[in-house]
Parts: C-alpha cells; structure tokens; sequence
C-alpha cells in the first residue's frame, strides 16, 4: 500500500455530507481488506458495508463517550472502551503495510498509543468500581468498654 499517511488514517470527521465524507473514503478500503480477510479466513461471504453507518457509529461512540466520560460516568468509559476495542485494528492497520515505510512506524505509533488509552480506560474502569464499594462505608462510631 502505497500513499501518504493523509490517505491511510481519517484523523478528522468533517463533511460529513450524503456518503461519510473524507473518512468514509480514507475507511473503505481497509473495511475492504477486513472483509476479505474474514471472507478467507472463515469462508463466511460478509456482505458489503455502507460506510456512512459505520462514520455515524464512531462520531456517536467517540463523542458521547467522551463527554460521558468527562461527567465522570461508567457509560462512558463504556462506549470510549468499545469504540477503541472496534476501530484501532481497523483504522490503525500497520499490519498491512512494509515494516520499513513511514507509514508502518506512524500507524504502529499510533496503535499503541489507542492501546494504552484503552488500558487507561479499563483501569480507570476498574478503579472507579473498587472505590466506589468501599469509600463511602460509614462507619459508626467506637463503643467504649471501659
């Protein structure tokens, strides 16, 4: 795969217009690959994906989630944590590209990177549900036995 990186990463979901815009065309061609590869894989036959559901689904995921997550609400890390799960592999696919081009070392930089937001999140998941059992125990007061 040759191309600038411009090409190979949506990094923005403006104009979004009749048929998803920019993304939708920079998102097709490695939902292409996916599906192909899932065809040869599983010799299951996917049927052609519509991209302006799936721009639709990440603006919804990333922008709700993300101001969910700012509310400071489980929901939110939810839908940040899906919406990571989903589309790094997808959207960052270093994998397809040769180990010594720009475009593998930026993609894999920016893979990893979404893989430590995503450890960040079930963490901060985590965190958020251990506290949440034990901070707020009220304790009464001690008895006095002498």
């Amino acid at each position: 795969m040759d191309g600038h990186l411009e090409d190979a990463v949506p990094f923005k979901f403006s104009e979004f217009g009749t048929d998803g815009g920019p993304a939708a065309k920079a998102l097709k061609p490695k939902f292409n690959i996916l599906t192909k590869n899932i065809n040869s894989y599983l010799g299951v036959a996917l049927p052609p994906i519509d991209m302006k559901p799936v721009i639709m689904a990440a603006i919804a995921l990333k922008g709700l989630g993300g101001l969910l997550f700012i509310l400071d609400s489980n929901v939110g890390n939810f839908l940040l944590i899906l919406y990571l799960r989903f589309f790094t592999p997808i959207v960052y696919d270093f994998y397809n590209y040769d180990t010594g081009s720009t475009e593998y070392v930026q993609l894999f930089i920016m893979f990893n990177q979404n893989v430590a937001l995503y450890g960040a999140l079930q963490f901060s998941l985590g965190m958020k549900n251990s506290i949440g059992m034990h901070a707020f125990k009220k304790k009464g007061p001690k008895s006095n036995t002498n």
